[in-house]
């Protein structure tokens, strides 16, 4: 198997355990120093912040990847993911319109750096404007 074949499996096991909320496995495809570009937002470093994250991402939200296409260098030190993301709008979100069960469907797409099997950046991008009219 290539570096660009290890590369692309890693990113559809992320993804694949985000759909399962298997946030243990989740985790474990990460490096304890994993930098998270957070979409539209600020950028945090380490697995204890992005789970922090994830746990309440996951308290606000529930959501579904699909349509996942992979792309990695032939090296297997970069990807990028694109997929559409099916949600739903569970607890408000501070900043944000207020949550009544609202479902959602929007674009996204993630950059990622590997090094030693594990992802050491992740980068995530979707319509933020998109996302809040659909919940309004």
């Amino acid at each position: 198997m290539t570096p660009m074949d290890h590369a692309k499996n890693l990113i559809l096991d992320y993804y694949n355990a985000f759909n399962r909320q298997d946030m243990s496995r989740f985790l474990t495809l990460l490096s304890d120093d994993v930098i998270h570009d957070i979409n539209q937002g600020r950028r945090e470093i380490g697995k204890s912040r992005f789970n922090e994250f994830m746990q309440k991402m996951n308290r606000n939200y529930k959501e579904e990847l699909k349509d996942i296409v992979v792309m990695a260098n032939e090296f297997g030190t970069r990807a990028a993911a694109e997929f559409t993301v099916y949600g739903t709008y569970l607890q408000s979100d501070l900043g944000l319109p207020t949550a009544r069960g609202q479902t959602y469907k929007v674009a996204a797409g993630a950059f990622f750096e590997i090094s030693n099997g594990l992802i050491t950046r992740i980068t995530n991008y979707y319509n933020l404007e998109d996302w809040i009219t659909q919940v309004k």
